[in-house]
């Protein structure tokens, strides 16, 4: 099979697509037809040597690259009752794999994946799993009751603006930090209030909201300056592993970094069957074109998650 590989780790221009042997799946595990996976800045962390650099991995000669993954069911392992052909979704939050979704075939735990949502096309569900898995642990992380206050950073990238749309559904009251261009996306995906990126963000926070917001979904990485919007005593979510915020004035800070959970999958992808959440494609490229769509996630600005084709 064809797999996409990093073994430079100098950049998204490092990508390699070699020939495999195909995986075959072991006791809990099933092997996927990829059909779709899509870009995630991550990737181009690892393509770069990033998380090589800050420690969450070792080196390696070669590391895999690709998280999530929108395919069917082609092949068990023992104990697995799932039927061939199963459209599934799924992730791949191990690090320091030789092979991961980018790839013609994928074996992943079965803990690990979903049934795809009904009557939604691969390349649309391939955007799901890390993105909303993201917001959905950051927001169980913080435990804010219906009626509080969450600010969300980064609102109309893909992390924040899923955890827009699951702070409505939870009752929250949303104020959004997003481009001045983006003010439509967002108040669309429900956010009540916007703050224009460039704004002093704690102080316009507080303008409209005295005291400051309950919580903090922190998706652009904007740190202590988002931090600074939030009540004392409230909640921060950070979503990277480099050093979090101080607990200042008593604030819980959580570093949520992604875990794969089929459970917690199974649910969002009933969510997107339902019309609560919903998916952005930015673009889709074949995963011989892998080394274009990585500069383009590189160079930022997308809205919405580009996809590889096998």
């Amino acid at each position: 099979m064809r797999a996409l590989v990093a073994r430079r780790l100098d950049g998204p221009d490092a990508v390699e697509l070699i020939e495999t042997p195909v995986p075959d799946p072991g006791p809990g595990q099933v092997r996927i037809r990829v059909a779709a996976a899509a870009v995630n800045p991550v990737d181009v962390g690892t393509a770069s040597g990033g998380l090589v650099r800050i420690g969450l991995t070792p080196p390696r000669d070669q590391l895999g690259l690709g998280w999530d993954v929108a395919g069917s069911v082609e092949a068990v392992g023992a104990g697995v009752d799932i039927p061939l052909g199963t459209a599934v979704i799924g992730l791949s939050d191990l690090l320091g794999r030789p092979l991961k979704t980018h790839a013609e075939h994928v074996v992943l735990d079965v803990s690990a994946i979903a049934p795809a949502p009904r009557d939604l096309d691969p390349v649309a569900a391939s955007t799901i799993p890390l993105n909303a898995l993201t917001a959905d642990q950051a927001l169980e992380a913080l435990a804010l009751p219906a009626g509080a206050t969450l600010l969300v950073t980064g609102a109309a990238g893909a992390v924040g603006g899923y955890a827009v749309q699951l702070a409505r559904h939870r009752g929250l009251e949303v104020v959004a930090g997003a481009a001045a261009a983006d003010e439509a996306l967002v108040r669309e995906l429900g956010a009540q209030h916007v703050i224009p990126r460039g704004a002093d963000l704690p102080t316009a926070v507080r303008e409209l909201v005295p005291g400051g917001v309950d919580g903090v979904v922190d998706a652009a990485l904007v740190g202590v300056a988002a931090q600074e919007a939030v009540r004392n005593g409230g909640g921060f979510a950070h979503l990277v592993a480099t050093p979090p915020p101080a607990p200042l004035r008593g604030i819980r800070v959580h570093t949520v970094l992604v875990s794969a959970d089929g459970d917690r999958l199974r649910r969002l992808a009933g969510m997107v069957e339902d019309g609560v959440i919903g998916t952005r494609v930015a673009g889709v490229h074949a995963l011989d074109d892998a080394a274009t769509a990585y500069r383009m996630v590189a160079s930022g600005g997308l809205r919405g998650r580009l996809v590889l084709t096998p």
